[in-house]
């Protein structure tokens, strides 16, 4: 990248949005300097400018909670920077994942953050681990086992293929949801998650399909 093809700032500064590659929810957003840039650029670690403290920061170099950058955009008019990060740990100098959990057109329930609606379906779920029974259906699929959970999956995957193969749109889009809740519940159950699948899509880009599924290990 030719930086100096980027819209500085009158101090030199660029603002720069960090956002999970793999999640898609908006960690924080910072500035850089050139400097700052070309280190990211260099080490593939998220470095900023300070405005207050007039000066470079690496994130994490305190609190450990780092961000490996693993690719970085500017938007059209080139005075915006993207960077799309693996974040380890939370972003925000609170301890919340990230810095946006200000909510300003509504009251902001219990824990919630301003993320994306997978991430949201997700962290709700979890959060459903804690409950009984009873009270939920997602506790309950996760004590009766991967067993009930596999028969579920399968029975609204064939649901959701009757849906595709001739029922309205509406009918579609409410079975495919039930296929990607089963399968989120599956995924809790074995301690992984939608970014873990989502980091194994972002390997097969620029690959062809039937070449990864040759690659694939023989199952046992």
């Amino acid at each position: 990248m030719d930086l100096s093809t980027l819209k500085w700032s009158a101090d030199g500064l660029v603002p720069v949005v960090v956002q999970d590659r793999h999640r898609g929810d908006v960690r924080m957003v910072a500035y850089a300097n050139r400097e700052a840039l070309a280190q990211t650029l260099e080490t593939r670690d998220a470095v900023f400018y300070s405005r207050s403290r007039q000066g470079l920061w690496r994130k994490g170099e305190t609190s450990g909670h780092t961000m490996r950058v693993a690719e970085v955009w500017t938007d059209c008019d080139r005075d915006v920077v993207l960077y799309l990060v693996d974040p380890e740990g939370p972003s925000c100098h609170t301890g919340e994942r990230t810095c946006f959990f200000e909510r300003l057109d509504a009251e902001r329930a219990e824990g919630e953050l301003g993320e994306p609606t997978w991430v949201r379906f997700e962290r709700t779920l979890e959060a459903r681990k804690a409950a009984t029974s009873e009270a939920s259906y997602t506790r309950s699929l996760l004590e009766k086992g991967a067993v009930k959970i596999g028969e579920k999956l399968r029975e609204e995957a064939d649901e959701a293929a009757r849906a595709i193969a001739g029922e309205p749109d509406a009918n579609v889009d409410s079975e495919a949801a039930d296929v990607l809740y089963h399968l989120v519940v599956g995924l809790l159950l074995r301690g992984r998650g939608l970014r873990d699948v989502a980091a194994t899509l972002a390997k097969r880009f620029g690959r062809s399909g039937h070449d990864e599924k040759r690659a694939r290990p023989a199952k046992a």
